[in-house]
C-alpha cells in the first residue's frame, strides 16, 4: 500500500515511515520540510496522489489556545478535502487519551476538534489515542520548575514510549479501518511526580520534585481517571506498549 505520513519527519512520524517501509509498504514522509504544508494546503494534493492511507501525526507550532485550535482545524480540514479528491480509503489520526475529558485545556479542545472533522468527513478512519510519551516528561518537569524545585501533581498516568506509539500507528495503518477509537498506553500506571523524580535522578539532575496535588496538568484540573485508558465505555480496543519506564530510562541516559 501507498501510505502517506503527515508529520513524517517528526518524533512519531519518522518511526512510522521506517516501520512501514520494513513491512514492504510504499511509505512517504510528508511535512513542511518535504514541501507539504497542511495548514496552507501547499503540496498536499501532489503528496496524496495514489495514496491508500494517510497517517496524521503533525504537531502544532504553538500550544496557545487560539493558535493550536486554528492549526488543527485548518490542517485537518485541508487534509480530508485533499483525501477525498485523491480517493484515500483510510485516515489514521494520532490523538490523546482523555482528550474529551479535559475541556479546560486548550490543546485538548483542539484535538477534539481534529477528531470531529475526521469523524464527520465520511472517509473511513481510525483514531489512535495515546497516553503521554515518556519523551515529554522532561518538558513537563522543566515547565514546572522554579529555581531548584519542580512542583508537580501526583496524578495517575500510564505513559508510553514514542517507539510503541509508532508501532501501534504502523499496525493500524496497514489494517482495515473500523471507524473507531483505539487507546494505546504504556505497560504500567505511574504517578507524574514520581516519573519526573526518577527521570531527574537518572540524569543526575539535582532539582527536587515537590508534590502538589493541586498543581494540575497543563493548567487544567485532573484526577486519577483523566489521563489513563479504560475510562470510556465506548472505547473497547485498548493496547499496551512493551517498553517499561525503567527500560526507557536506561536507554535514554
Amino acid at each position: 500500500m501507498r501510505i502517506v505520513v503527515i508529520g513524517g519527519t517528526g518524533l512519531i512520524g519518522r518511526r512510522v515511515v521506517e516501520l512501514l517501509k520494513k513491512r514492504g509498504h510504499d511509505a512517504v514522509a510528508a511535512s513542511p520540510s518535504t514541501g507539504v504544508d497542511t495548514v496552507t494546503g501547499s503540496g498536499l494534493a501532489e503528496a496524496l496522489q495514489g495514496a491508500d492511507v494517510v497517517v496524521d501525526t503533525p504537531n502544532a507550532p504553538s500550544f496557545e489556545d487560539g493558535p493550536v485550535l486554528e492549526f488543527f482545524e485548518r490542517s485537518t480540514a485541508n487534509l480530508v478535502a485533499a483525501e477525498k479528491e485523491a480517493g484515500v480509503g483510510h485516515h489514521v489520526v494520532l490523538s490523546i487519551v482523555g482528550t474529551d475529558r479535559l475541556p479546560d485545556i486548550g490543546y485538548m479542545r483542539a484535538k477534539v476538534a481534529q477528531e470531529r472533522i475526521v469523524d464527520e468527513s465520511g472517509i473511513p478512519f481510525t483514531i489512535v489515542r495515546a497516553t503521554q510519551f515518556f519523551e515529554f516528561i522532561g518538558a513537563l518537569a522543566d515547565g514546572s520548575t522554579q529555581g531548584d524545585r519542580t512542583v508537580l501533581s501526583d496524578v495517575l498516568m500510564q505513559p508510553i514510549a514514542a517507539a510503541d506509539v509508532s508501532a501501534a500507528l504502523a499496525e493500524v495503518a496497514a489494517a482495515t479501518p473500523g471507524n473507531e477509537i483505539i487507546e494505546v498506553a504504556g505497560p504500567e500506571p505511574l504517578r507524574l511526580d514520581d516519573l519526573a523524580r526518577r527521570l531527574l535522578a537518572a540524569r543526575g539532575d539535582a532539582r527536587t520534585v515537590v508534590t502538589d496535588p493541586a498543581a494540575g496538568y497543563f493548567g487544567g484540573t485532573v484526577d486519577d481517571r483523566s489521563l489513563v485508558p479504560g475510562n470510556d465505555p465506548a472505547i473497547t480496543d485498548h493496547r499496551l506498549g512493551s517498553i517499561s519506564y525503567s527500560r526507557w530510562l536506561e536507554s535514554a541516559r
